[in-house]
């Protein structure tokens, strides 16, 4: 593989991710939860910093962007929402490339957690890094778009391979393991929630996960099975995402 990622925890929850374009030594953090932490590894690891990679402008991702600029000079790439906390040094869109060494970055647009959330796939290795919009087992709150907007951007990431390795921003999975059980019976979903519940006891990650586990089992991706009386796809989705932001399990 030519790229190796790197996956720490920060913050209360976050993933802190380091990738290495092995053919060059090149060295990205996607996203910015806590800039000591990143620097803290990055010497653990003998690395330098070449690029900063947003996927949106929380401050739990963007956040470290200033800091680690100053102490490394690395290049910030981002969509232009993240300009609200931080400047950025090259603004992208969906469809853009950005190079890290050798590596090709594909941009996707998965707005809906916030207008401009942007995503970053590796086809030769097969790895997405998605920030807030897919969750082992969730998705991202609405917190700026519609659930029309997010489910086209779900839509965009589980049209990626199967294989495809999945690197979200947060460990939620076992909470979204509770409320998927509260809306979908299947076998597949049991037996997933029962790993994530040991692998937590046991203070495990359960990130990275694929687009086909996901597909399998994921509540928001399955929405339309969940609930074919709903109108569209998208009705079905918002039916779901309404449905975790009450769920008090």
């Amino acid at each position: 593989m030519a790229l190796t990622v790197h996956q720490f925890r920060c913050l209360s929850d976050n993933y802190g991710f380091l990738v290495r374009d092995e053919a060059s030594g090149k060295v990205a953090t996607i996203d910015t939860p806590d800039a000591g932490a990143i620097l803290a590894e990055l010497a653990k690891l003998g690395w330098s910093l070449d690029l900063i990679l947003n996927t949106h402008w929380h401050p739990d991702h963007a956040g470290g962007n200033e800091t680690l600029k100053t102490a490394t000079g690395a290049t910030i790439v981002g969509p232009a929402e993240v300009t609200r906390i931080a400047p950025l040094d090259r603004v992208v869109r969906d469809g853009e490339e950005v190079m890290l060494g050798d590596t090709r970055l594909t941009v996707i647009d998965t707005g809906g957690h916030t207008l401009g959330h942007v995503s970053y796939y590796d086809a030769e290795d097969a790895i997405a890094f998605v920030g807030d919009t897919l969750f082992a087992l969730g998705c991202g709150r609405l917190f700026e778009g519609t659930a029309e907007q997010m489910w086209d951007s779900l839509g965009r990431l589980i049209a990626l391979p199967d294989e495809t390795t999945v690197y979200c921003a947060h460990e939620y999975t076992a909470s979204n393991a509770r409320f998927a059980l509260s809306v979908d019976s299947s076998a597949a979903l049991a037996a997933r929630a029962e790993a994530v519940f040991a692998a937590r006891a046991r203070d495990e990650a359960t990130v990275p996960t694929t687009i086909g586990v996901e597909k399998a089992t994921n509540p928001f991706l399955r929405a339309p099975l969940l609930r074919p009386d709903a109108p569209s796809p998208a009705q079905a989705f918002a039916e779901i995402r309404a449905a975790k932001d009450s769920f008090k399990g």
